[in-house]
């Protein structure tokens, strides 16, 4: 059975201006964003773009200064009205709610982390955290335990008293994010959240939302102009040019296959041995000895598909360790039954998620291929050398053959 999506945008246009029905006429036209500002003045932000947003899902929003991005994630929380389309958060249409009913969403199910932080100067740090529920009506003694029970959730346990001037950058924007999560939105939207902070406090920052998002598993909507910083946050991405959505996928497939000349500019630069991961690279492990077979069996397969080694799985396809041809064909020669006293079991092994360049210096060091396991320990692919490397080189190729097209 299909859920349906926590968050839906259909069609959502907005328009800035006094008339916006005259840029919508001449957005069924076809005119350009350039020209429907020329003749009319009116600024199209946003045009016709529609998503879906999974429950914990990392939804990454991005594009060039102007491209809506912004206004897309202000949409969502209504501090900017849609010209037209649709939003709707759990199956109800936000663009349909009267002043009364957004603030209850406002309240219940939305919390906003600002690129300026945002931060009262006058208010210690335990009271900014806690504004939300002073607003709600929370009584002191609730509001003052949820507040530092967050501050102590975001490592910020011992600094309550401080006023955000007495904070570096980081620690100001970790209040921000402890202020939004205080009242347990369900959705928490980021604008640029972490692009005014130092490279290093920036990383630091984007490891700590991680690492959040683990134990708090919300849905995040994320705005930023940073390519890398998308690859490494989302789950997905949304490119935007001009107010015109150009594509929505997964951090490889927007590396591995733009949907056209604009997106496949965006990615051209990437390193991809940070972002391609093992999923991308590995084989499906199809051909496996069993903890019952013996040297003989291991060197039938091995033949019979033309390799060196193979991994050796218990009845539940957990890995118990890898076999050698040399090592069957010696067995086998001194009438060994089973692969126990030849079993290789300090292996290396990598997750589907794991970025390929982790792997770099272990494949350059180890004769083994490198297993690919689920989290329950179970053998689901391999990754070799050869593997690894034209899956760089596909990237390559693909901008080569592109460049010669011009």
């Amino acid at each position: 059975m299909l859920t349906a999506a926590k968050v839906a945008v259909n069609n959502l246009t907005k328009v800035f201006g006094d008339h916006p029905a005259k840029a919508l006429k001449m957005m069924k036209q076809g005119c350009s964003k350039k020209d429907i500002f020329e003749k009319t003045g009116q600024n199209v932000a946003v045009a016709n773009v529609s998503f879906e947003i999974d429950t914990g899902e990392v939804f990454m929003i991005m594009g060039l200064s102007g491209s809506g991005k912004s206004t897309i994630l202000r949409c969502l929380n209504r501090l900017v009205t849609p010209t037209s389309g649709s939003i709707t958060i759990d199956g109800e249409d936000i663009t349909a709610l009267d002043e009364t009913m957004l603030r209850q969403v406002r309240r219940k199910k939305l919390g906003m982390v600002f690129q300026q932080f945002a931060l009262f100067p006058h208010r210690t740090v335990l009271d900014n955290v806690a504004y939300g529920l002073e607003v709600q009506g929370v009584p002191k003694q609730e509001r003052v335990q949820r507040a530092t029970a967050m501050l102590g959730l975001v490592g910020l346990e011992g600094w309550e008293g401080c006023y955000p001037a007495q904070l570096s950058g980081g620690m100001q924007q970790r209040v921000g994010i402890a202020r939004a999560l205080v009242c347990e939105p369900d959705i928490l939207l980021m604008d640029e959240a972490f692009s005014g902070l130092d490279p290093l406090i920036r990383r630091e920052m984007q490891n700590e939302l991680l690492a959040l998002q683990d134990r708090v598993s919300k849905t995040l909507v994320f705005v930023t102009h940073d390519l890398d910083e998308a690859l490494k946050l989302g789950d997905r991405i949304a490119i935007l040019k001009d107010g015109v959505l150009q594509q929505v996928g997964t951090p490889e497939e927007i590396l591995m296959k733009p949907a056209n000349e604009y997106v496949d500019s965006f990615v051209q630069d990437v390193d991809m041995s940070k972002v391609l991961t093992v999923e991308g690279v590995m084989k499906r492990a199809q051909v496996v000895l069993s903890q019952k077979d013996g040297p003989h069996v291991a060197l039938h397969l091995m033949r019979e598909n033309g390799l060196s080694s193979l991994f050796v799985v218990d009845k539940k396809r957990k890995l118990s360790g890898l076999v050698t041809a040399d090592a069957a064909f010696a067995a086998a020669e001194r009438g060994y039954e089973t692969l126990e006293g030849i079993l290789v079991r300090d292996i290396h092994t990598a997750r589907l998620d794991t970025p390929i360049a982790e792997l770099i210096q272990v494949l350059a060091d180890t004769k083994f291929p490198v297993a690919v396991t689920n989290g329950d320990g179970r053998l689901v692919g391999v990754v070799v050398k050869g593997a690894v490397l034209a899956g760089l080189a596909r990237k390559g190729r693909k901008q080569n053959n592109t460049f010669a097209d011009r």
